[in-house]
């Protein structure tokens, strides 16, 4: 018996060109054995080699890099390296008014100094009100041409429980970020130290300015209301009067922002209390008006210039005298010199 010879198929691969981004196909070779069975496997592996060829080089590639451009992974990826946008100042702000009204110890001590203030004026008003006599009925116009009245509006005793009370709230606004650490946060966030300080001045300058108006104006109101009992309350439009508003007014937002240029560079809770008192209240009494310096230094203090400009009738004597236009300057100068302070503070050294 004699055996027929077998005879093979050759095997024909169409050459292809693999893609920059893709492997190139991986073509099985058949075996030898199944090969004179079936004689269709090889063409059809190499068709299938060509159309995948033939899609790979289709395919749209990037002229810079050479890889797809519908890769999911290329657009995250080059959004990463993008800068982050600065944060505006109207964003800063907003952070520190959240970060102070989120205080409820804030508010607390804001109410029980309004308190505070109001009773001392009305106390006063009500003591002259109780104690006014037939002999000074006579002299009402005298009463009201000296200025009395718009010295009961806002009393001295009311200006240094102001004077205090803001004093120690601008300095909490600083040293309780460095004693809960959260000033750390705040610049890690925001690196621009210079542009962090500035919206928290503005936001504790507006807070105690909107403070000073409803206290000062609370004041008036109260004070004259209780005097025209006796005939001798005086209206807003009086000489004056409005001066000793806006002055008492303005007391309570220099003495915040004093209070926290004082808590950015000493940093410690009791240190800082001891020294805002000792700078806005207890230094402007030691100085003198006898001697030059003494009374130079005295009056760039923000109470002595209060105490000058709510001084509507004839001025104590001195030698050296000042006008109300000089009280106002201290006034400016110690806004700008306090937010100068506290964003030197910050930015020359670590935390």
């Amino acid at each position: 018996m004699t055996r027929k010879p077998i005879t093979r198929t050759p095997i024909t691969r169409t050459p292809s060109t693999p893609s920059p981004t893709t492997h190139p196909p991986v073509i099985e070779t058949p075996n030898p054995a199944t090969t004179a069975t079936t004689p269709t496997s090889a063409a059809t592996a190499a068709t299938a080699a060509t159309a995948t060829t033939s899609t790979s080089e289709t395919t749209p590639t990037s002229p810079a890099s050479g890889s797809r451009q519908d890769s999911p992974s290329v657009a995250p990826r080059s959004r990463s390296h993008l800068p982050e946008p600065r944060p505006r100042f109207v964003d800063l702000v907003a952070s520190e008014w959240v970060k102070l009204r989120s205080l409820r110890s804030t508010w607390i001590a804001y109410a029980v100094t309004a308190l505070a203030v109001i009773a001392f004026n009305a106390g006063t008003a009500y003591d002259m009100y109780k104690y006014w006599t037939a002999e000074n009925a006579t002299d009402r116009a005298d009463f009201i041409r000296d200025g009395m009245p718009l010295q009961v509006a806002f009393t001295g005793n009311a200006a240094m429980v102001m004077v205090l009370a803001l004093g120690a709230i601008g300095a909490l606004a600083m040293v309780g970020e460095y004693s809960t650490g959260t000033v750390r946060t705040t610049f890690a966030a925001v690196p621009a130290r210079h542009a962090v300080m500035a919206a928290k001045a503005v936001v504790v300058g507006a807070v105690a300015t909107v403070f000073g108006v409803f206290v000062a104006g609370a004041s008036f109101v109260l004070t004259q209301a209780i005097l025209d009992g006796r005939g001798v309350g005086v209206p807003f439009g009086e000489p004056g009067a409005h001066r000793v508003v806006v002055a008492s007014a303005l007391l309570a937002p220099v003495s915040a922002l004093a209070g926290m240029a004082l808590g950015t560079v000493v940093r410690h809770t009791a240190a800082t209390m001891i020294t805002t008192v000792g700078v806005v209240l207890v230094l402007p009494n030691i100085l003198s008006e006898d001697r030059y310096w003494s009374a130079l230094a005295g009056h760039a203090m923000p109470f002595r210039a209060w105490d000058r400009l709510v001084d509507i009738g004839s001025p104590a004597p001195s030698d050296f005298a000042w006008s109300p236009g000089g009280a106002w300057t201290v006034y400016a100068l110690w806004v700008l010199g306090s937010a100068a302070v506290a964003i030197a503070g910050v930015r020359r050294r670590d935390l």
